[in-house]
Formats: structure tokens, C-alpha cells, sequence
């Protein structure tokens, strides 16, 4: 079967569950987590055979975001049975008026229609987001990465067979196959998918930006920032910065680069320390290197080029940027950020106006790490992703994102005259 074919297979599952009541959406979430916990070993045994590929050809930091244990599938079905109990947005009147003819209209939330998601290696994203999907009314199609393909094909027979199981056509959900055709059938896939969500890094974001027709929003890709002022409170810098870095690297909310106020590079030497336990590699500019020098691990402290600052690391490695001035440290952002995430640590609430006024970004931080960038963390429940565009969704992307709105408008036979 083609791409197309199986698209229109999607396409035509979609109506039957946007209209879905509520408790019908909920018990088919709950069949689905039930599914995942059955045949753990053979999900494992699956993610093992991606494990065996991978090796060698990606990163440790990235293998460890393919790998699969017991405890991490069980983490998936208790994120899918966390949907089930989460509100039902949809079919949610926004607004409500009436005109002066006596029309009544109402603004109500409902279901994209058709979600298209490109991965790359995390399987875990594939309950998740379908799992989303299904609450919110939409059909999902999925084009995994193929460093995760026989994970992906496990855990999605599992999620259709609950599907058929509760009576839903299992083309609600697709996964398409792994290569770069099905992924350019879906960017291109105009009357059949109704918008299209890139999870991953730099590249993909910008492959899928550059080749698609369909609509898009941006999610993923963190180069992210933290400020340490003038007047930054020092055991603040250094929890918030340490945890930024080292509590996951391997996420786009991980802090990637580390500016400091000229006048307390004094303190930088402490204010890094804790990342020395963690065996973060300090890429500095000249002045933090000097500042740094004799105080940080030979080993794990070098000298900065002008590729470091820009790049997104996913790893224990930062860059440190010596600014003279707020000022200098928002150029500096407005430059390399990915606008993502950006944090300040000051004790100067003009300063931290300055900075939430002038950073564009989707979250803007005063005295508090980064890592807090998740729609979990913000009490949204469950994300699809961080969306780092303007239009529709912006930030940690919950169920109402994964919505859109329709008017209604009803009356007793009005007709336009003029």
C-alpha cells in the first residue's frame, strides 16, 4: 500500500472518533495502556534490535534516548492512563454572543482532523503523542525515525490492536514506514493531513520547514541561554545553572550556553563547580577561560570557537560567552537563540524586566532553570511538544494546542441585505 493510500485510510478514520463522546475516548486510553503493559518483553526484545543498530552510529546521550526498559514502558502507560484523566477540551464553547438580528454565535473547540508527527529516536513519543491525539479527537500519523523503527512497529501494533479491539477503525492510527519517500509523501499530503508536528533536533525542524505543504509548527530545537547578572545571586547561579545543564542533557530545554557579567567572572570558578562533578566540557571565551583556568578540570575546559555558541548539545558540554552589560548579554541571545528558552539570575528587578521585556522567546525565566519548560511542569498534563513559533501554539504545546475552533452560528431565518 502507498503512502497516499495509507493517508486516505487515516483521513477517512478521523470522522467516527472526533465525534467519540468523552467516555468513549477515555475507555479506548485506558484499553491502550492495558495493551502496552501486556507484552513488555516483546516491546524490549523489539528496542533491542534498535539497540543492536544504533550502536556505535549515534551518540551514548542518544542511544540512551532509544533504549527501553520495563520501567520506561511502564512510564508509557501510566503517561497514556494520565491522558484518559485529564479534561476533555474539545466541544468547549470559548465565546459566546449575539449579534443585534438575533443570530447567536459560539466559538467552539474541536479536533485538527488529521495530525502528522516526525520523530526521531524515541520511541516513547509514539504512546505519547498518540495517546493525545485519541483525547483530543484527532487521527494521528506517525514517520518514526529508523534508528527506532522495530520499537515503533511493536509498540503501534500493540496501540491499533487496541483500537480494533474497542471497535475503532485502527487507521486512526498510522505509522508510516521508515525512509525519506514516506516522509516526503506526508509533507506534501495537502487534503489529507491537517497539520504536521517535527519532534526533534535542528535539522529535522528545518527539513520539515523547507520541504512541506502542509502546515507546520516548529517544536523541539533548544539553544538555550542563561544570564548571570551583575547582581546574580551566586548560590542561586549555581543550582540553577547546574540543574539546567546536567539534570537531562539529551532535551531541548538543557542549557547550552552560560553568560556572564564581566564583573563576576571572580565568582564563574564557583559558579561552575558543580558541573565539574558532573563532567560537563566547559567551551569558554577568553576571559572565562582565564577566569576558569586552575580552578576547572584541565581536562574538561577549552577554548571557545564561534561554532560553540549556536549549537545545541545535547550533552554534557556548554559554552560560556563574557558579556560587559545586560545589554550586550540580550545581543547576544537575539543572535544565537533558538527561542526556545532564556533565563536570567538577578536580584535586580529592573534588570529582570529588561530581560522578560527584550528576550523573544517562547519562555523567559527569572531565578529559575530551564528544565522547568515542559507542559507537565507547567500543570498543562501531557505535551505534544515545545512549540518555538508564534501562530497558534507557542511554548509547551498540551491538549488545547492540539485543537483548533470553529463558529456556529444559529438564528430564526436571517438573511443578509446589505
Amino acid at each position: 500500500m502507498t503512502t497516499i493510500e495509507l493517508l486516505q485510510k487515516t483521513k477517512a478514520a478521523w470522522p467516527a472518533l472526533s465525534a467519540a463522546p468523552a467516555e468513549e475516548k477515555n475507555r479506548l486510553l485506558l484499553a491502550m495502556a492495558d495493551a502496552l503493559e501486556s507484552p513488555i518483553p516483546a516491546i524490549l526484545a523489539a528496542n533491542g534490535r534498535d539497540m543492536a543498530g544504533a550502536e556505535g552510529h549515534i551518540s551514548a546521550v542518544m542511544l540512551d534516548r532509544l533504549r527501553l526498559d520495563e520501567g520506561r514502558v511502564r512510564a508509557m502507560a501510566g503517561g497514556v492512563r494520565a491522558a484518559a484523566a485529564l479534561p476533555d477540551h474539545t466541544g468547549r464553547i470559548l465565546a459566546q454572543f449575539t449579534r443585534p438580528n438575533g443570530m447567536t454565535l459560539r466559538k467552539v473547540r474541536v479536533p485538527f482532523g488529521v495530525v502528522g508527527m516526525i520523530c526521531e529516536a524515541r520511541p516513547n513519543v509514539t504512546a505519547d503523542i498518540f495517546s493525545l491525539c485519541i483525547k483530543t479527537g484527532n487521527a494521528c500519523v506517525l514517520k518514526g525515525g529508523g534508528d527506532a523503527r522495530h520499537s515503533n512497529e511493536a509498540i503501534a501494533a500493540l496501540l491499533r490492536e487496541a483500537l480494533r479491539s474497542e471497535g475503532v477503525d485502527p487507521a486512526a492510527f498510522t505509522l508510516l514506514p521508515a525512509g525519506h519517500e514516506a516522509a516526503g509523501a506526508l509533507l506534501n499530503a495537502v487534503g489529507y493531513v491537517d497539520v504536521v508536528i517535527p519532534r526533534g533536533g535542528a535539522g529535522l525542524i528545518r527539513f520539515v520547514r523547507e520541504n512541506a505543504r502542509v502546515p507546520v509548527i516548529e517544536t523541539g530545537a533548544g539553544i538555550v541561554h542563561t544570564y548571570f547578572d551583575l547582581d546574580g545571586d551566586l548560590t542561586k547561579g549555581r543550582a540553577v545553572v547546574c540543574n539546567a545543564k546536567t539534570r537531562r542533557v539529551s532535551v531541548c530545554n538543557a542549557l547550552d550556553c552560560l553568560i556572564v557579567h564581566r564583573e563576576r567572572l571572580r565568582d564563574l570558578a564557583e559558579l561552575c563547580d558543580p558541573m565539574a562533578a558532573e563532567r560537563v566540557t566547559v567551551y569558554a571565551d577568553t576571559e572565562a577561560f582565564a577566569a576558569l583556568g586552575g580552578h576547572y578540570p584541565a581536562d574538561l575546559l577549552e577554548h571557545a570557537s564561534e561554532e560553540h555558541f549556536g549549537t545545541e548539545f545535547l550533552d554534557y558540554k556548554l559554552a560560556v560567552r563574557t558579556v560587559a552589560s545586560p545589554e550586550e548579554a540580550l545581543a547576544h541571545i537575539a543572535r544565537y537563540s533558538s527561542r526556545h528558552s532564556e533565563a536570567i539570575i538577578t536580584e535586580n528587578k529592573r534588570t529582570a524586566a529588561q530581560f522578560t521585556r527584550a528576550v523573544d522567546a517562547a519562555c523567559v525565566y527569572v531565578n529559575v532553570s530551564t528544565a522547568f519548560t515542559d507542559g507537565g511542569q507547567f500543570g498543562f498534563g501531557a505535551e505534544v511538544g515545545i512549540s518555538t513559533q508564534k501562530l497558534h501554539a507557542r511554548g509547551p504545546m498540551g491538549l488545547p494546542e492540539l485543537t483548533t475552533y470553529k463558529y456556529v452560528v444559529t438564528g430564526d431565518g436571517q438573511i443578509r441585505e446589505s
